[in-house]
């Protein structure tokens, strides 16, 4: 079975997504997401350009040839851009593969290895009663772990905070929720003021309220991003110990792999990073010498299924689990990917879940279902993806921007 085209679909409805469509010559089709967030017209133009054009005659079930093919073949290897366009192919030839032979593709993976996938939701209010009921509103959703995120006095806008003052700014709308969609469609990125000192100070009060007022059952998780040096993220994870954290996420920049050495002698909260990791190479030290806990990357931004498949299996011979990355910049199409792959993973740990908006689901027409606090991938053959070309056509791609971080001197800090 020969790879007859290759189409990439650029839409965005509520937010720009990059999708690859693969039809092979008998008209079976798959779908993979390319969507990089900030920078999706690069893999747009590295799919168009360099990587479309390899793939028509190719064998459409040549999944690990396809990969090195295009992996190896390159010469330039890794980067986001890169593995973001290798990831499109690889979870389209899966869904194809598992088209053919009439499963849902975690059948192909291995089966399942539990009746469904664990995920993380995400709660955030400017002040602790507002965050209380965002948490309040999530457990009424059927949500079991949440991720707490709050905003700092004195700050105007943290990331994670829904209701920080620049949320809408250039945003889809006045009703945009920060959390929701972080990027914000305007000529230039928003800039945000960073207080570390203050973050520190504030973040344990906030958790000693939330174990206080909704007691130990629920996993709670943290996001750091990136902000913090190794002695400030080390004194974070030892001051959140009382709280008895699922995870804390992306505590220093990810460049510096010797921090999470500082880090992990300093604390017992468990460390979850990764997800601007895009290969095994990025994971090999600290996989190997146990400095984390939970791998975050995602099938999309990783080299896809594939790829974070052996990721994982390296991770598993060190007790290191799944948290992948799963915002509302992953893609249904990612998304499903990552729940398949979850579903059959001996090692899956937890999953990110934000819901997309309505507009993206009636394009992509997932058919994972989220009840019990976990998800599961539908049982028809392949992903379980149903794009509306149509659709999509009627939403076209807006620049968009992630936020720029400012320390109060005006240097520019991590966001």
């Amino acid at each position: 079975m020969l790879i007859e085209r290759a189409d990439v679909i650029v839409t965005s409805p509520g937010r720009n997504f990059v999708t690859l469509k693969i039809t092979t010559d008998d008209g079976v089709v798959g779908y993979g997401d390319g969507t990089l967030n900030g920078r999706e017209l690069a893999v747009a133009a590295y799919l168009t350009d360099h990587v479309v054009p390899l793939l028509a005659g190719r064998d459409a079930h040549a999944i690990e040839d396809t990969w090195q093919y295009l992996y190896r073949g390159a010469y330039w290897r890794r980067g986001p851009v890169t593995m973001a366009a290798i990831a499109a192919v690889d979870t389209a030839l899966w869904d194809i593969k598992a088209k053919v032979a009439g499963l849902p593709l975690y059948q192909l993976l291995g089966g399942a290895s539990r009746e469904r996938c664990l995920v993380y939701g995400h709660a955030s209010g400017k002040d602790i009663p507002e965050l209380f009921d965002s948490i309040r509103k999530h457990l009424d959703e059927g949500f079991r772990a949440i991720r707490i995120q709050t905003g700092v006095p004195g700050l105007d806008s943290v990331y994670g905070v829904a209701s920080s003052a620049a949320a809408s700014v250039g945003g889809a709308g006045s009703d945009s929720r920060y959390d929701y969609e972080p990027a914000r469609r305007s000529a230039l990125p928003a800039e945000e003021t960073w207080d570390t000192r203050a973050y520190l100070r504030h973040v344990p009060s906030v958790f000693e309220a939330v174990r206080g007022e909704f007691g130990e059952d629920i996993a709670l998780l943290h996001d750091a991003h990136h902000r913090l040096t190794p002695i400030q993220a080390a004194k974070l994870g030892k001051s959140l110990e009382p709280y008895d954290l699922f995870w804390l996420e992306d505590v220093t920049p990810a460049e510096n792999q010797e921090a999470l050495r500082w880090v992990r002698h300093h604390t017992t909260t468990p460390l979850a990073i990764g997800e601007v990791f895009n290969s095994v190479w990025d994971y090999q030290h600290l996989i190997r010498e146990q400095l984390i806990d939970y791998v975050r990357s995602p099938v999309t931004h990783a080299g896809g299924i594939t790829s974070v498949r052996r990721i994982m299996d390296y991770a598993a011979m060190y007790q290191v689990k799944s948290g992948m990355h799963g915002p509302t910049d992953v893609s249904p199409v990612g998304l499903a990917a990552a729940v398949h792959l979850g579903l059959a993973l001996h090692n899956f740990g937890i999953q990110e879940y934000m819901v997309h908006s309505e507009q993206t689901r009636e394009v992509f027409g997932p058919t994972y279902e989220f009840a019990g606090g976990g998800l599961r991938p539908g049982e028809e053959p392949g992903l379980g993806i149903h794009v509306d070309e149509e659709l999509a056509a009627q939403y076209p791609y807006e620049r968009a921007y992630l936020p720029v971080n400012r320390l109060r001197d005006g240097t520019v800090h991590d966001w």
